[in-house]
This record gives C-alpha cells, structure tokens and sequence, in this order.
C-alpha cells in the first residue's frame, strides 16, 4: 500500500504536538514532522525518542527552512540525533556548506523550491546540489514544480533525470503568494500528468493547509489520485 499522510506543519503549524493528535487513529501511515523554524528543531529532537509513532511505516523531519551560517552547525548537530531511518527534508537554497550535511548521506533529502526561491528550482538546478551530495534523496514538490512550470514540462525534467532519488513527494497546491492550501481539480489534474511515473515506493505527504475537519477529504484526493489505497473511514 502506497504511503501517504500530512505534514505536522500543515495541520498545525508550529506545533507538531497537535499536528500528530490530528491524526491518531486515521487509516493514516507516513507523517512529516515539521521543524520549519529554528526555534522548533530543539523542542521536537527532545521529544522525539518519547513520541508515539508506531501508526506509522514513514517518518520524516522536515528541517528548518531559513538559517544562518552561524546556526548551520548547530543544526547539523541536533538533526544528527535523528533515526537514520528518518529521511531529513531541507530545501537547497538555505544550505551555506554542503560538506556539513555529507555525513548525512542518503538521508539527506533535497526538495525542489518555488519560483521565489534562488536556487533548485529546475532540474539543471538540483543536479548541482547532487553533484555536491551524490548520495542525497529527492523530496519532489509537485506544487513547487507547477507553480515555476504551469505546463509541467520542469516536473517531467525533474522525473527523468532523479526520479530514482525520489523517496518522498510533497502535494498541495499554492496560490500566488507561495501559500499552501488544499488542492483543487485542476491541480490533481496537472498532478496526474506525472504521478504514474513517481516510483511507488515513494512516500506521500500532503502539504496543505486545512482544518481538521477537512482532513478526510483531502487524504481521500490524494488516495484517489494515486488509486491504490483505501479512504478513511467514515
């Protein structure tokens, strides 16, 4: 069974606490817990050997998404703590010495960015960051890859060339200001343009931003779109 599930960030965003509560005992089995800013990564590492996480057969920890050279060090310290079996998404264009982040090897995962982003947006992009981490997976933003290409052809780039790097995709859909909400029929359609070459090992996290009361509905879309896994049950 494919495995999909949400961003702790996306449900509640700053506290992955709550993120986590949203979604216990949902047929729900790949969570992404968020530390998008610098203030959350301790608190999270902390708890992270006491939570309860056995509903689920995918865990990632998505670092903080701006930093400092100054706390690159620290950063690198405290998410090396983390169960190698845990993929760790970070965003390319905030890394300031990629020979820090070596040691982390294939558990390392580099996300494509939006259009704001200045740097590893296209597949050109992100072969320079795997020429620096060769051993790096790829989390593929499908949001992020339509929003810098509405016309998808970026994203099938992007497949061609990593598509074996893929362990983990982002889905949601953004709006003019890089925000995230939930995903629309043209969007799934765009979407699935591209969805039956993304490997099927690959885990599914989705990223929009919605309330708990539409969680179902929003993991029943993907569930359709990738059309090998059941709903949620009423």
């Amino acid at each position: 069974m494919t495995r999909i599930g949400f961003s702790t960030g996306a449900l509640a965003l700053g506290d992955f606490q709550m993120g986590l509560n949203l979604v216990r005992g949902k047929q729900i089995n790949a969570i992404e817990l968020s530390a998008l800013r610098v203030h959350e990564l301790p608190e999270l590492m902390t708890a992270l050997p006491n939570l309860d996480l056995k509903q689920f057969s995918y865990i990632a920890i998505h670092a903080p998404s701006q930093f400092s050279a100054d706390q690159e060090d620290s950063l690198v310290m405290q998410l090396a703590d983390a169960p190698h079996r845990y993929p760790i998404i970070l965003h390319p264009d905030t890394i300031h010495d990629s020979t820090k982040w070596a040691a982390f090897g294939a558990q390392l995962v580099i996300e494509n960015m939006d259009r704001r982003k200045r740097d590893g947006r296209t597949a050109r992009e992100l072969s320079a960051w795997f020429d620096r981490l060769p051993s790096a997976r790829l989390c593929f933003d499908l949001a992020h890859a339509q929003q810098y290409d509405p016309t998808m052809t970026e994203a099938f780039q992007i497949l061609a060339h990593f598509g074996s790097k893929i362990c983990q995709v982002h889905i949601s859909e953004l709006d003019s200001a890089s925000h995230h909400f939930p995903l629309s029929y043209s969007a799934l359609q765009a979407f699935a343009e591209v969805a039956w070459d993304i490997p099927k090992s690959a885990a599914f996290i989705i990223e929009s931003r919605i309330s708990p009361e539409q969680i179902e509905a929003e993991f029943e879309k993907v569930c359709n779109l990738i059309a090998d896994c059941e709903p949620i049950p009423a």
